[in-house]
């Protein structure tokens, strides 16, 4: 078939046909980039609420938190939690205080009288207060403390001696003696002595 066409008439339809193809891709282009657009500014929309609602909850969370006042029931727990060392200290330490007691009684010298007993800080340790009729029975009582024969103390040291007549409740025994001692290894008087034998 011959195409008789004149030369300008083809090459209009050559660049006609070009024309449709380019319009075609521009508004494929058009298309793509408007697609491209939404789905970016659907994303920043969906991150805008999400970043505003987290925020909103952790405000309420911090409100709620103070409105129930964490600081005070903190204190309260650590106070819990000091207490309970404690009584874990001295579960540890296993000390049968019904004996211990009555050995610690029998050191006291005639003229003083046990009036405290404290577990120490120190590992193993224990703080006495008597009150004594004068300075040398306070000496005494930590020096009977100490002797090996009672088995209560390894070493026993005198914290502090004072004697003032104005301020005791009984004149009897104007003098105070306050005594850090230190258990004995094989002291006969905990549940579990330090070399590991039961008692």
């Amino acid at each position: 078939m011959i195409n008789l066409l004149p030369p300008e008439a083809k090459q209009s339809i050559a660049y006609a046909r070009q024309n449709t193809k380019l319009l075609k891709w521009c508004v494929a282009i058009v298309l793509v980039t408007a697609g491209t657009g939404l789905v970016v500014a659907f994303g920043m929309l969906y991150m805008n609420r999400s970043i505003n609602s987290y925020s909103a909850q952790v405000q309420k969370t911090q409100d709620e938190l103070k409105a129930q006042h964490l600081e005070q029931t903190q204190k309260q727990v650590d106070d819990i939690t000091g207490s309970l060392k404690l009584v874990v200290q001295v579960l540890s330490r296993e000390v049968l205080f019904s004996k211990l007691f009555q050995q610690i009684g029998t050191a006291i010298p005639a003229k003083a009288s046990l009036t405290d007993l404290k577990i120490g800080k120190v590992e193993g340790g224990i703080d006495l207060t008597a009150i004594a009729a004068d300075y040398d029975t306070a000496t005494q009582v930590q020096i009977n403390l100490q002797d090996p024969a009672n088995k209560i103390f390894d070493k026993a040291d005198i914290v502090s001696i004072t004697c003032n007549t104005a301020s005791t409740t009984d004149p009897r025994y104007p003098c105070t003696v306050n005594v850090r001692a230190q258990f004995a290894k094989n002291n006969p008087f905990l549940f579990i002595n330090t070399s590991g034998a039961k008692q």
